[in-house]
């Protein structure tokens, strides 16, 4: 039985399980007087749900009460179905569940102060606003776009040239999953140098979400690209895979390089790659 036809029954019910649990969420929320603000964001704020969209959940409380309600997230979690599992930590402002139903929910547990107008608050689906306070950072995050700054370019390329040496060492020591690992942030490296040049907020590093599939804002070549930069375990694979992103960092380098007014300084990043080659 193929990955397309174990689980599609229970798949295709999916969007109605996240919808009770919606529903759940809301019934036991939008009442509560401590609360002064629900809003999802994700592919719910996004209206682009698909069949394995998680629940973004975002909770506003007041100031005085907002350790209290931190604390008990998990608590509040069950209340909204039959949690298999967590994976955050208690220390974290979030709850992560995991649903019997195969649903999770991302809980962030916000103070007022918290919610502050962001290109990331464009999109969000508002269902509990007290005192406005929700609606004016929606307008006000409207206004806003993304372009990247000096400091954001120099941290890009400083990581890149770092995970290239990196995946040297790491394949001439025969870590081939750290290796791959490297690779691994390079390819990200190259979604995030592809953003910033597209005006793009990128993901936080490591996350994945959205940079493939239906819903991703690459183009087809880049999305080609991403599909030719792999690798097997074997070293010298490794390494030609690392090797065949370098020219295309060199033109996101030169074209950020341009939009920010800096130098594109050839010879040194030549001398930077060249010793992992």
């Amino acid at each position: 039985m193929g990955l397309n036809t174990k689980y599609r029954k229970r798949d295709v019910e999916l969007p109605k399980y996240r919808q009770n649990i919606i529903k759940a969420i809301e019934e036991d929320l939008i009442n509560d007087e401590n609360i002064l603000g629900v809003f999802y964001g994700g592919s719910i704020g996004n209206q682009n749900t698909d069949l394995y969209s998680d629940i973004d959940l975002r909770i506003v409380v007041k100031d005085e009460v907002y350790e209290v309600y931190r604390l008990n997230k998990k608590q509040r979690a069950r209340k909204w179905g039959n949690v298999l599992f967590f994976e955050d930590v208690p220390w974290a402002t979030h709850s992560v569940a995991h649903y019997d139903k195969f649903i999770k929910v991302d809980a962030f547990y916000y103070r007022i102060q918290d919610v502050q107008p962001s290109v990331w608050l464009q999109n969000i689906k508002i269902v509990r606003d007290t005192n406005g306070i929700l609606r004016t950072v929606l307008e006000k995050s409207m206004d806003l776009s993304y372009s990247p700054n000096v400091q954001e370019f120099e941290i890009w390329r400083t990581k890149f040239f770092a995970y290239v040496h990196e995946a040297y060492r790491r394949a001439m020591r025969k870590e081939l999953y750290y290796a791959l690992n490297c690779l691994d942030s390079l390819r990200l490296s190259m979604v995030t140098g592809w953003y910033m040049a597209a005006g793009i907020q990128p993901n936080a590093f490591g996350d994945w979400a959205k940079l493939e599939g239906s819903r991703s804002e690459l183009s087809d070549l880049q999305l080609g690209l991403l599909e030719q930069w792999q690798s097997s375990r074997n070293p010298n694979e490794i390494m030609i895979a690392v090797n065949k992103i370098i020219p295309e960092f060199k033109k996101v380098h030169k074209r950020l390089c341009m939009a920010l007014g800096l130098e594109d300084k050839e010879e040194w990043i030549e001398e930077i790659v060249n010793m992992a080659r």
